[in-house]
């Protein structure tokens, strides 16, 4: 049996190293062909050398110069690509069976649509492909046959409780038997904090979750529980379930990763540490289980699993999500655009935490004054996606 040949879009970043850690396990049926980075040359040189990448796409120029300086002189180097072009060329190669869409943000949108347009297996563990471009990216998974895997472990714990395990496309209605879907949240840091402390939280302070280890700009989002607003807009499109039929959960211990509700009153759970190659690993063995490393689940240890209902006050980035996802995709294009824009500010100190769900307030209401666009590819999408950043920009002054 031929090896599955991988394209990671993003591999510097935590779901790029968690992929390269799973593959390392399986090194005869798995073959890295292309890792992309948009910067830390000296760690991507690092992955290509170790899992034997044949391609790698870096942004412009200087990279590529920066990274054949931390190349191990007399070693064959990989082949360089360069340039935005060259992470739609890595996705859509020949060469490729499966794409690994980890490149976080809007920036990842042209690249994980390549991979779909191209008929590969996408495992999507970037949330905006769907959020700013639900339909047109659904549409190019189903008119090209290709598979999509969600990698964030929500929906591959909703996936996995689906029936039959879930299938591996683009649905054109919600499964039979199936009631409602419930997205689990920890809460992130500020699920107890006095709610007028949190304009004075510092960027630290939101990056320090209690029970997964991610990016800065995604720890922000789970403060905020952007993230879980984003992925409730993901599960319409994944699952193709109406905002009705979602419902929010907060769970702090953080080892149910979601649940599906039968129209028989059964729910089935997903449970599991909180690492990130689980669902990994389920998405590069699918549909078999292949070893990710991940330790076992002492329940016992755990003792309790609690409950709550999400605090609207306390996170109103997850009300402005259910707004969005209500009002089209224009809004959650916009939603998604100011978000990024707002982080990137209160990471660099220049608004504050609570500054962030204003400025995307702020962005939604100019943006619902507009006349329609069509959103029928993707350049409509990304003239619209900057057309709400520059709107964000002006709030955020």
């Amino acid at each position: 049996m031929n090896p599955q040949r991988l394209c990671i879009l993003g591999s510097t970043g935590s779901i790029g190293r968690s992929t390269l850690d799973v593959v390392s396990r399986h090194a005869d049926s798995i073959q890295v062909h292309a890792l992309t980075a948009h910067s830390r040359m000296s760690l991507l040189a690092e992955q290509a050398l170790a899992c034997g990448a044949r391609v790698v796409a870096v942004p412009d120029e200087k990279a590529r110069e920066r990274f054949l300086q931390a190349w191990p002189q007399g070693r064959p180097a990989p082949q360089v690509r360069v340039g935005p072009a060259a992470l739609e060329e890595c996705a859509a190669d020949t060469e490729v069976d499966t794409v690994m869409a980890a490149i976080v943000g809007a920036a990842g949108l042209p690249a994980a649509l390549a991979a779909a347009r191209a008929g590969k297996r996408v495992l999507l563990a970037n949330k905006e492909a769907l959020v700013a471009a639900g339909g047109l990216f659904m549409a190019a998974v189903r008119d090209n046959g290709a598979e999509l895997l969600p990698i964030d472990s929500e929906h591959n714990a909703i996936f996995q409780c689906m029936p039959q395990g879930g299938r591996a496309g683009a649905p054109a209605a919600p499964a039979k038997g199936v009631r409602r879907l419930l997205l689990t949240a920890s809460g992130g840091p500020f699920r107890t904090a006095a709610l007028e402390s949190l304009e004075g939280v510092t960027p630290d302070q939101a990056c320090a979750h209690p029970n997964w280890s991610m990016g800065r700009k995604i720890s922000v989002d789970s403060a905020t529980m952007l993230n879980k607003g984003l992925e409730v807009i993901e599960a319409h499109w994944l699952f193709a379930m109406p905002l009705q039929r979602i419902q929010v959960v907060i769970h702090p211990q953080s080892m149910i990763h979601s649940m599906v509700e039968y129209e028989d009153g059964s729910i089935l759970a997903q449970l599991g540490q909180p690492d990130m190659r689980t669902p990994i690993a389920y998405g590069l063995g699918f549909p078999d289980r292949i070893d990710s490393g991940v330790g076992p689940l002492d329940l016992a240890a755990i003792g309790r699993l609690d409950f709550e209902p999400p605090d609207l006050r306390r996170f109103p980035c997850l009300r402005l999500s259910f707004q969005a996802l209500e009002a089209g995709q224009e809004a959650c294009i916009a939603l998604n655009a100011a978000n990024e824009v707002a982080v990137d500010h209160f990471l660099s100190s220049r608004i504050p935490f609570t500054g962030i769900a204003r400025v995307i307030e702020q962005c939604l209401e100019a943006m619902a004054g507009r006349t329609r666009t069509a959103l029928d590819t993707l350049d409509e999408v990304l003239e619209l996606d900057g057309s709400a950043r520059r709107q964000a920009l002006q709030f955020c002054k």
